[in-house]
C-alpha cells in the first residue's frame, strides 16, 4: 500500500523539512531520494518555455504575447497556447511554467502591460482559466502571477498599494479566483510590492481568500528574490526562490526550536510542497494527476495562426484584403519590417531559432510583385546586438563567441562557446559565484567604413581591447535598485570605432561583474553590439514617400523600441518614438493604399489612423509573426481580434497613466472603474474603444434574449442567447461581448461592465445562436460578502463597450 503524503512528513527532519522549503538553485527544489522526491524545475514563461538557462543554442518556441492571446477573445485559442507551452516544457524538462500574468491592465503605461492579458477582469480570468487548464490538462504546472496587484514596475520592491476591499475582491482578485477555482491551479505566484501596508509573501490575503475561501491547495511561490523575511514563513508562503540561499534556512529551524513558529506551521507548506510533486511525477508510489495525451501539435504552425487570431484590425477603408494577383509592386517601410519586435523585454523573453520578419512575410504572399524595402527614420537608438554571421569565435572558427570563466588567480574554470552577443547566465551550469571575470572573445567583420558606436550594456568593470590595444576601461554602475532590470536591461555605454568594411577586428572584452548581495548571485548578462549612426530622418521619409508614390501597396510597419515595454520599468510617453507617425502621414498622403501594421505590446497614439488605408495592431506577434501579416493582408487568414484594453486619442485622456508613488505608496482610488469603466465614468472618448476590432465581413444581432428573473446565488450561472448573422459575402469571425448595468442602483456601480461574451465562426449569409454564460455573481457587489441590490439589471450585446444597442433586462431577486 502506498504512502500517504502525511506518513513521508512524518519520516523528515526538522532540517530537512525547512531545507525543502527554498530552492536548490536558480530553477529547481531540493530532492530527498530517499522519500522518492525528485527535483521541481520551473521555468519562466509565459509566452514561451526558456529552460532553466537563457542560452541560445536551445532555442524555444515564442508564441504571441499574452495581449495578443487576450484580443482573441477565444477560450480554445487559450486553451491551445496552454497546450503548446506544455509540449515546450516537456521537451525541456520543466514541469512548472511560471505564467500566466493576470494582473490588470489598470495603465496603459504599465512597463508589462504586454505580458498580462487585459484591463477587464472578466476576459482575463476567463482566457486566463482556460490557459492554466492547457497546461494542467498535460501534466505540467501552471502559476498564476503576480498575486497581487502587481500591475505597474515602478518601485515594484518596494511600493505599497493601497486598495479598497471592495476593489480586490470584484477587479484584483477575480482573475485569480477563476484560475483556482475553476481550472485549479497548482501554483500561485506572490508578488514583490506590498497591498494595504503588508508585503504580498507576508499578506493575510494569502490565506483569504486563496485557501480558506477558494479552496486552493497548491503551492504559494515567492516571485524570484520576493520573500524576503523570516516574518513570511509564518504565513502561507509556501516556496522562496531562488536557492540556495534564502531568509528561511537556518533561521527558521531556529524559530521552530525556540517555539517562535509552530513546526505545524512548517509542516503545512511541505505538505503542499509533496502534493505539488506528487500531481507532477516527481514523488515515487504517487500517480500523477491525471493528463490528457499530448497531440502532435506544430508549434510554428500555432503561433502563426495565434498571430492571425489575436491581430486586430483598427480601421479599414476598403484596402484589405488585398487581391496578390493585382499587385505589381509593393513598398515595405520601417525599422521594425525587417527587426520585428516579436515579444517585450524582461523575465518573458525566449531565444527562438528563427524569427519571419514582416519583410519575409509580404515577400512570401507576394510572391509575383516586386518587393521594395526602406527602412524610414531612426526608430531604434539603443543596443543592438551582432549577427552570429558577423562574428567568428577565434577557438572554433565558427561563427559566435569564445567565453571564458576565469578565477581570482586568472585560471579558467568555464568555458563556453556562444553564437551571440547578448548573454545572460540565469542559471545553468556557469559558476558565476566562482568567476572573478568573464573574458568573451570574437573576431568582428564589419559592413561599413567609416565610424561606428560600439557599446555594452552590463554592470561592472568593463575593459575591451580592439586588435590587443585597449580602448575601452569603465566601471557602469545600474540605475535604480531593481535587481531583474539591472540584469536584463543595463546601462549601455559606447566607444567610438574606425573601422573598414570587409576587415575583421579581434574584439576581447573582460569583464568584473559586480556582485549582487542577495538572490540574484548567480545571475549575469552581458550584451555588446552597435549602437544606430547619424540619420537623416527628413531623406529617409521623402525617399520613402517617392517610392510609395509608384508603388500598387504601400505596408509600413511601426512600433516601440527595446526600451519601452519591458520588465523593470514604466512608460512616460504613448507616442511612438522617433518620427514614426510623420512617416506614416507622409505615406497614406502619397498613397491611400497604405497599410499601417503596428507592432507593439500595449496602446499607443495614432493620430494618423484617420488618414491611412488601414491600421492593423500585430502587438508582439511571436516568432510567426511575419507570416501571420501576409495571410491577414491577402486575405488568407482574417484579423479575428478585438481589443482587451482601451487605446487614447490622446494621453491626456488616459484616466490613469502615470504611476507616481507618494511617500511609497500609491492609492487605487478609482476603486471598480478600471480600464473602459473609467474611461465612461470620466466621459471620455477613445479612438477605439475596449472590445473593437474590424474584420472582411458584416454583422449583425437580430436577437437577444435572457432569463426574465434570476436568484441571487452567487455560485449560479445563466445563459444570455444573442442571435447573429454573417450578412457579408465571406466567412469571418465575430466576439458576441455581453455588458450589465444598473442605471438607477443605490450602490456606486461601473456605467457598464463586462458580464460575459463568445466568439463564433460563420460562413457568409450564415447566422447562428451564440449562448453567452453569465455568472449571476455579475450583479453582485462586494461589502464584506456578495450582496445583491434587488431589482432590474440590464443586459446589453454588442460588438464592443461601446456598440451595446441591443438590451434586455433580467430581474434579481
Amino acid at each position: 500500500m502506498k504512502p500517504a503524503l502525511e506518513t513521508l512528513l512524518a519520516r523528515l527532519s526538522l532540517e530537512e523539512k525547512v531545507m525543502l522549503l527554498t530552492g536548490r538553485d536558480f530553477w529547481s527544489t531540493h530532492a530527498l531520494p530517499r522519500i522518492g522526491l525528485r527535483p521541481i524545475v520551473f521555468s519562466d514563461g509565459p509566452s514561451g518555455i526558456r529552460g532553466q538557462t537563457w542560452d541560445e543554442r536551445d532555442p524555444s518556441v515564442s508564441l504571441p504575447s499574452p495581449t495578443a492571446l487576450a484580443a482573441t477573445w477565444d477560450r480554445r485559442i487559450a486553451f491551445a497556447y496552454g497546450r503548446v507551452l506544455a509540449g515546450e516544457a516537456r521537451r525541456k524538462g520543466v514541469h512548472v511554467v511560471l505564467g500566466p500574468t493576470i494582473n490588470m491592465q489598470r495603465t496603459p503605461g504599465g512597463g508589462r502591460h504586454f505580458e498580462a492579458f487585459s484591463e477587464d477582469p472578466v476576459l482575463t480570468g476567463e482566457l486566463g482559466a482556460a490557459y492554466v487548464a492547457g497546461i494542467q490538462e498535460h501534466g505540467i504546472g501552471a502559476t498564476p502571477k503576480h498575486y497581487l496587484c502587481n500591475d505597474f514596475e515602478t518601485d515594484r520592491y518596494t511600493v505599497d498599494v493601497r486598495v479598497a476591499e471592495r476593489a480586490l475582491r470584484e477587479v484584483y482578485l477575480l482573475a485569480f479566483e477563476v484560475a483556482v477555482t475553476r481550472a485549479g491551479a497548482w501554483l500561485v505566484m506572490s508578488a514583490y510590492n506590498s497591498v494595504n501596508g503588508v508585503t504580498a509573501s507576508e499578506n493575510e490575503l494569502l490565506e483569504t481568500p486563496l485557501n480558506s475561501q477558494w479552496g486552493f491547495d497548491g503551492v504559494v511561490i515567492g516571485d524570484w528574490t520576493g520573500v524576503r523575511s523570516l516574518e513570511s514563513a509564518r504565513h502561507a508562503q509556501d516556496l522562496a526562490m531562488p536557492g540556495p540561499d534564502g531568509p528561511w534556512g537556518d533561521a527558521l529551524v531556529k524559530a521552530v526550536r525556540a517555539g517562535d513558529i509552530a513546526e505545524a506551521v512548517v509542516d503545512r507548506k511541505v505538505l503542499r510542497l509533496l502534493r505539488l510533486a506528487a500531481r507532477l511525477g516527481r514523488l515515487d508510489g504517487f500517480a500523477p494527476a491525471p493528463r490528457s495525451t499530448l497531440s502532435t501539435v506544430d508549434p510554428s504552425g500555432f503561433a502563426r495562426e495565434a498571430a492571425a487570431d489575436g491581430a486586430v484590425l483598427l480601421a479599414n477603408r476598403g484596402v484589405l484584403p488585398v487581391d496578390p494577383a493585382g499587385v505589381r509592386r509593393v513598398l515595405v517601410v520601417g525599422h521594425a519590417a525587417r527587426h520585428p519586435r516579436i515579444q517585450g523585454g524582461g523575465s518573458a523573453t525566449v531565444l527562438p531559432d528563427r524569427v519571419v520578419t514582416p519583410l519575409e512575410g509580404i515577400r512570401a504572399a507576394f510572391p509575383d510583385a516586386q518587393v521594395d524595402y526602406l527602412p524610414g527614420p531612426l526608430v531604434e537608438d539603443g543596443l543592438t546586438v551582432l549577427a552570429p554571421h558577423e562574428m567568428t569565435n577565434p577557438a572554433t572558427g565558427g561563427p559566435g563567441v569564445h567565453a571564458r570563466f576565469l578565477d581570482a588567480d586568472g585560471a579558467r574554470i568555464h568555458v563556453e562557446e556562444r553564437r551571440s552577443s547578448d548573454l545572460v547566465w540565469f542559471g545553468g551550469d556557469a559558476p558565476i559565484e566562482r568567476a572573478a571575470t568573464l573574458e568573451l572573445t570574437t573576431r568582428y567583420r564589419p559592413d561599413v567604413t567609416g565610424e561606428i558606436r560600439f557599446g555594452v550594456s552590463t554592470v561592472g568593470r568593463v575593459r575591451i581591447e580592439v586588435d590587443g590595444a585597449p580602448v575601452f576601461d569603465r566601471v557602469i554602475e545600474p540605475v535604480g535598485t531593481d535587481l531583474g532590470a539591472a540584469l536584463l536591461a543595463a546601462p549601455v555605454e559606447s566607444v567610438a570605432l574606425p573601422v573598414e568594411a570587409g576587415r575583421a577586428v579581434d574584439l576581447r572584452l573582460t569583464h568584473t561583474p559586480r556582485r549582487a548581495e542577495t538572490g540574484l548571485r548567480g545571475a549575469l548578462g552581458v550584451r555588446f553590439g552597435l549602437l544606430p549612426a547619424a540619420a537623416d530622418d527628413d531623406r529617409l521619409i521623402a525617399d520613402a514617400v517617392a517610392a510609395a508614390r509608384d508603388a500598387d501597396l504601400v505596408v509600413a510597419v511601426v512600433g516601440t523600441k527595446k526600451q519601452l515595454e519591458a520588465e523593470g520599468h514604466d512608460r512616460t510617453t504613448l507616442a511612438l518614438p522617433g518620427r514614426q507617425d510623420d512617416l506614416v502621414s507622409a505615406l497614406a498622403a502619397a498613397n491611400p493604399r497604405t497599410v499601417a501594421v503596428v507592432n507593439c505590446g500595449a496602446p499607443v497614439l495614432l493620430p494618423w489612423a484617420g488618414e491611412a488605408g488601414a491600421v492593423l495592431q500585430m502587438w508582439f506577434g511571436g516568432q510567426e509573426m511575419g507570416a501571420a501579416l501576409g495571410d491577414l493582408v491577402t486575405g488568407a487568414a482574417e484579423p479575428g481580434g478585438r481589443l482587451p484594453t482601451t487605446w487614447p486619442a490622446r494621453q491626456r485622456d488616459v484616466p490613469i497613466f502615470l504611476v507616481e508613488p507618494v511617500d511609497g505608496r500609491v492609492a487605487y482610488d478609482e476603486g471598480v472603474h478600471v480600464g473602459y469603466r473609467n474611461w465612461l465614468r470620466h466621459g471620455r472618448t477613445p479612438a477605439f474603444p475596449f472590445g473593437h476590432g474590424l474584420g472582411y465581413t458584416t454583422w449583425e444581432i437580430r436577437g437577444l434574449s435572457a432569463p426574465q428573473r434570476v436568484h441571487p446565488d452567487p455560485a449560479a450561472r445563466l445563459t444570455v442567447a444573442v442571435e447573429v448573422t454573417n450578412t457579408g459575402g465571406r466567412a469571418g469571425k465575430q466576439v458576441v461581448q455581453v455588458y450589465a448595468a444598473r442605471p438607477d442602483s443605490t450602490v456606486e456601480r461601473p456605467r457598464t461592465w463586462l458580464a460575459g461574451f463568445g466568439t463564433v465562426r460563420l460562413d457568409g449569409g450564415q447566422s447562428a445562436v451564440v449562448d453567452v454564460e453569465v455568472p449571476v455573481r455579475t450583479f453582485a457587489h462586494w461589502a464584506g460578502g456578495w450582496r445583491f441590490e434587488p431589482g432590474d439589471f440590464e443586459l446589453a450585446a454588442g460588438f464592443s463597450s461601446a456598440d451595446r444597442a441591443h438590451r434586455t433586462s433580467v430581474r434579481v431577486g
